[in-house]
């Protein structure tokens, strides 16, 4: 399974809005439950990034659409990386 953390900052339209935030992410975990996405954790920071989410997914595919969606509805921008536990990191890097 393919799993993802994703860093969050507010667009201005997101930071005028922000508390709704808790609601829009609980509509996002909705939204990616029924697209077959698990939202593992979503936290609110501080610093240079406002959110992290942890998605994983079946199909890469998914987990980016999911994302894209909610980029597109112009309150956060989205910066992803795929991760990986110990076990697959040793796996491709070579290990055992």
């Amino acid at each position: 399974m393919a799993r993802y953390v994703t860093l969050i900052r507010f667009t201005e339209k997101g930071a005028m809005a922000m508390k709704q935030s808790p609601a829009r992410a609980q509509d996002f975990r909705q939204a990616a439950a029924k697209a077959g996405v698990k939202v593992e954790a979503q936290y609110w920071t501080t610093g240079a990034y406002d959110g992290i989410l942890i998605l994983s997914a079946e199909q890469p595919e998914k987990a980016l659409r999911c994302l894209a969606e909610l980029a597109a509805l112009g309150n956060v921008r989205t910066e992803t990386m795929q991760s990986f536990d110990a076990s697959e990191f040793s796996a491709l890097a070579g290990g055992q």
